[in-house]
């Protein structure tokens, strides 16, 4: 039988009417079926779908996962920082030397009495990335973000001399001359969501300058008394 235009169309529409009746069947037999299943089913499917929070771990121990002294800092601030800075009208004039660190979202600085917010740019590179990873841990931690603070940066020959009038034990030949060191303070830290105030924010902290250390990024001293991480660049 010779099929013609107005018969193809007829048996077109007449198969797509077919198919049509023919899913929203199966679509009511799936339906049928979920709903016969158990509840312990769709909990499990559930419970496998919801984003699981990271553990805080911490370090072992504080001074042993973060030993390095003066004498191996200084090492590294002679190889990768600058002359030392006479006083900060000679910080001014080494602008294409230092970079400015004053504002960031990623960290808070204090003010600054004994130092300048000045670093070398591999110096600023590190604090903004431990910033970030800080940032990104308390995220996948569920800990309220909070901003690490700086406490001290580059400080000038000057400073140095003032701090050593009122402290015999401060460090003639100090890494913050260089440009390489910032203090990261441990016990303070500035709210951006709500204040946390356990120790989370510390022991989230101490992850990621272990993780900065063991890349070799930066040598870490845990300053017991400063109440502060002392980080040099390396």
């Amino acid at each position: 039988m010779k099929i013609t235009k107005k018969l193809y169309v007829i048996i077109f529409f007449a198969l797509v009417i077919v198919l049509a009746v023919v899913k929203n069947v199966f679509v009511e037999d799936e339906g049928t079926n979920c709903e016969n299943s158990t509840d312990k089913s769709h909990t499990s499917f559930f419970k496998t779908s919801e984003p699981r929070k990271h553990p805080i771990r911490s370090v072992p121990n504080y001074l042993t996962s973060f030993p390095d002294s003066q004498a191996v800092q200084i090492v590294a601030a002679n190889k990768w920082g600058v002359k030392p800075v006479q006083n900060r009208e000679d910080a001014e004039s080494r602008k294409r030397e230092l970079v400015y660190v004053g504002e960031s979202p990623y960290f808070h600085v204090d003010p600054l009495y004994s130092s300048i917010p000045y670093l070398v740019p591999r110096a600023a590179l590190l604090l903004q990335d431990i910033g970030q990873a800080f940032y990104d841990s308390l995220y996948v931690k569920g800990v309220p973000l909070n901003q690490m603070i700086v406490t001290s940066v580059l400080r000038t020959m000057d400073d140095v001399e003032k701090l050593r009038r009122r402290n015999g034990n401060a460090t003639e030949n100090s890494c913050h001359l260089y440009g390489t060191t910032f203090d990261i303070c441990y016990n303070r830290y500035h709210p951006v969501a709500r204040e946390v105030r356990n120790d989370s924010l510390k022991w989230v902290l101490c992850e990621v300058l272990r993780d900065k250390r063991q890349e070799d990024r930066c040598y870490v001293k845990y300053e017991v008394k400063q109440g502060c991480f002392h980080i040099t660049v390396r």
